[in-house]
């Protein structure tokens, strides 16, 4: 695997990716993921975005510009997080989800497979709910 990347964008400007040590995803100079964060093969990390250590985006995800991904957050696979959007430590956003501009999904929050979440709203993580959508303590 090529260690950078470079395309024409659809606004035909040239875009560059290194790819990420841990697990191979493409992550542009301009954003900031943390060495122990993973990042699969087929994911892709925008400019101004912030990954922090311990989460993981899953294939065929995409992190919008100026995403900040907090610690230990599962981003799972064909995810988009779009610009300004904010996932908080611990959150799980699963697979197919759709999440707007400028969102935030509050501390161990989850956002469920294939929900589409529109721009500005605030997920929160569900009141009394005691454990997690895996069934084991939060």
């Amino acid at each position: 695997m090529a260690a950078n990347v470079q395309f024409e964008d659809d606004n035909g400007q040239v875009v560059r990716y290194v790819r990420h040590a841990n697990g191979g995803g493409l992550v542009s100079p301009q954003a900031r993921v943390h060495e122990g964060a993973l990042v699969a093969s087929t994911a892709y990390v925008e400019a101004g975005a912030q990954v922090g250590d311990g989460s993981r985006i899953g294939a065929g995800s995409w992190l919008d510009h100026d995403v900040i991904v907090g610690e230990n957050v599962v981003v799972a696979g064909n995810v988009h997080l779009g610009p300004r959007t904010r996932a908080e430590d611990g959150t799980w956003i699963g697979t197919g989800a759709r999440v707007g501009s400028d969102v935030v999904i509050a501390r161990c929050a989850r956002v469920a497979p294939d929900a589409v979440v529109r721009d500005l709203a605030v997920v929160r993580r569900r009141a009394g709910s005691g454990g997690s959508e895996f069934r084991i303590a939060a």
